[in-house]
């Protein structure tokens, strides 16, 4: 079990697969992209599947969501999620992406036994996607999303952000495209995750302003807190549902306190929040020939100093050192 001083569980492991990324989102990385990870220091297919079977198998982790950078980069992912479907218990399984390249891929990753995605679409308008990721590939986006849904990688989740000056007048219009094409949209608040350190509290788009936005058109209906569980989204059914939409209120309505996630970045550290400064090596304990229990040992003493919150609600927060792609969102 991985639980902290504060009595939290965490059963919901976020692994990083890649620091790389094929697009140049403006709230992530710089327009040249970054100082890639050595191919050395990543975790190769083996130690990843090793690290998650510890965690299933002796730490109690039943939800693996893989993630990047972008994941879909990462050449043996198919192979990964087949190996970790033949666990037991065997965990729920997840993947969020960019959508470019899963119009090609969502049937193996359905077959080989992934349950669903998140994509990442913050605008329906190719020209603003172009201005906010530097690349021109809306369309592949689209087509990933349509394939997700036809390969029944169910809920598809579609995360948006809202950014001043570009797209923050896309909400209700975003809402009302997820609700006829069957997705789950869950709009996500810009939290200080860029590499060049541009995030500014003053002035970000809020959750209390989308759902000023979005209630321009539609009637929202909060769902029952025993719904959330530890979610990080607050969810409210569309004019009385079945569609609900989902608000991530990172920096404004923190939900630290029911947090359930440990992290594992593309070089074996674990993290226990995504804003954490501090990191513990598990790729050293591998590669030294740790056996399992050792390793599990390490993940749960990095688990017992989890803090009781990430520090995005204190103005005076310090964006960490790593940027996101090399962290795991």
């Amino acid at each position: 079990m991985l639980i902290d001083t504060f009595g939290r569980v965490a059963t919901d492991l976020r692994v990083s697969l890649t620091d790389r990324c094929n697009l140049r989102c403006t709230y992530c990385m710089p327009e040249e992209g970054l100082q890639w990870l050595a191919k050395p220091d990543l975790l190769t297919d083996d130690e990843i599947v090793r690290l998650i079977t510890i965690a299933v198998t002796r730490l109690g982790v039943d939800e693996v969501r893989f993630t990047g950078g972008e994941p879909l980069l990462r050449p043996g992912l198919v192979g990964i999620v087949q190996r970790c479907a033949a666990l037991t218990p065997r965990p729920r399984m997840s993947l969020t992406t960019n959508g470019i390249g899963l119009a090609r891929t969502a049937t193996a990753l359905r077959d080989a036994g992934l349950d669903r995605v998140n994509v990442s679409l913050d605008t329906l308008r190719p020209d603003v996607f172009r201005t906010l990721t530097r690349r021109d590939r809306h369309h592949d986006v689209l087509a990933g999303l349509e394939a997700a849904r036809a390969a029944g990688l169910t809920p598809v989740k579609v995360n948006a952000v809202l950014m001043p000056g570009l797209n923050q007048d896309e909400a209700p219009d975003l809402l009302a495209w997820a609700v006829e094409a069957g997705y789950e949209l869950r709009f996500i608040e810009q939290m200080p995750l860029d590499a060049q350190h541009g995030w500014k509290r003053d002035g970000m788009i809020t959750a209390g302003d989308i759902l000023t936005s979005l209630r321009t058109r539609f009637d929202l209906t909060p769902e029952g807190q025993g719904e959330r569980g530890s979610a990080p989204a607050e969810r409210w059914l569309v004019d009385g549902g079945p569609a609900r939409v989902g608000v991530i209120a990172s920096v404004t309505r923190p939900f630290c306190r029911a947090c359930d996630r440990t992290r594992l970045t593309a070089d074996g550290q674990v993290r226990t929040c995504l804003f954490a400064q501090e990191e513990s090596d598990l790729r050293g304990a591998l590669r030294s020939g740790a056996p399992d229990e050792e390793i599990a040992r390490r993940w749960r003493q990095a688990m017992w100093g989890k803090k009781a919150g990430s520090g995005l609600d204190d103005p005076s927060f310090l964006q960490p050192d790593r940027p996101m792609s090399a962290i795991g969102g």
